[in-house]
């Protein structure tokens, strides 16, 4: 799928496991999920979701950070095999999760500049920004993502699920590319096999614009209009 879709699974995706986990523990971690987290976990996996097409030279998350990504989309591409093979793998999502875990770990401000970095890919994703302008996109961007991140940070958001958070944003990337005609080999190293080849739609065609995308938005908002309690959430006049 294209990025804009799959950082709309990523929102889709935080949004319905929500009630599944609010109030829970799982693997040592206690989920009471705010306003602020629910907004930060569905951003936070809406630039996960991104995340695997890191090893595509033209992807929105390769583009988002100007030579920076794209030096690293050079260097992943590379260990993983090319576009579709080892970023596209439960072992990547694992990798992607432990690493986060562990920095939420170890610093509150690696935290926070790892909340930020993805909270620009996912508004990229979602298409906020100029795309004929990208000096102005860029700006924009980064504004909106130190404004959302600060605003985040200011109202006490909890960040102990991060690493789950990512990894779960991961593997919606595979499930989204799985049900299109490339597939891809999410048991790589161990198996090379593409799940899903040839079994889909096609990447940015029709089913995509004209289905999945409406449907992925609509999903946005009924999860929006379940999750917050809108009346307690608006100022009163």
């Amino acid at each position: 799928m294209m990025g804009h879709s799959h950082a709309l699974s990523g929102v889709v995706g935080w949004m319905a496991v929500v009630p599944l986990v609010q109030g829970r523990q799982f693997l040592g971690l206690d989920f009471n999920l705010g306003p602020g987290e629910i907004i930060a976990g569905s951003l936070v996996c809406a630039g996960a979701a991104l995340l695997p097409d890191v090893d595509h030279k033209s992807a929105t998350v390769t583009k988002t950070y100007g030579k920076v990504t794209e030096v690293l989309s050079d260097i992943l591409s590379f260990l993983f095999g090319g576009h579709r093979m080892g970023t596209h793998s439960f072992f990547f999502a694992v990798l992607m999760g432990v690493i986060v875990q562990l920095l939420a770990l170890w610093s509150e401000l690696a935290v926070q500049i790892f909340v930020f970095l993805l909270i620009g890919i996912a508004l990229q994703g979602l298409g906020f920004g100029l795309d004929k302008n990208r000096v102005a996109s860029g700006i924009i961007n980064a504004l909106a993502t130190a404004a959302i991140t600060l605003a985040l940070f200011s109202a006490g958001t909890n960040y102990t699920w991060l690493g789950l958070a990512v990894a779960f944003g991961v593997v919606l990337h595979f499930f989204g590319d799985m049900i299109t005609k490339m597939g891809v080999p999410i048991f790589w190293p161990f198996w090379k096999k593409r799940i899903g080849q040839n079994m889909g739609f096609k990447t940015d065609g029709p089913v995509e614009k004209k289905v999945m995308t409406p449907l992925l938005t609509v999903g946005v908002i009924v999860g929006s209009i379940y999750l917050f309690d809108w009346p307690a959430l608006l100022p009163e006049y």
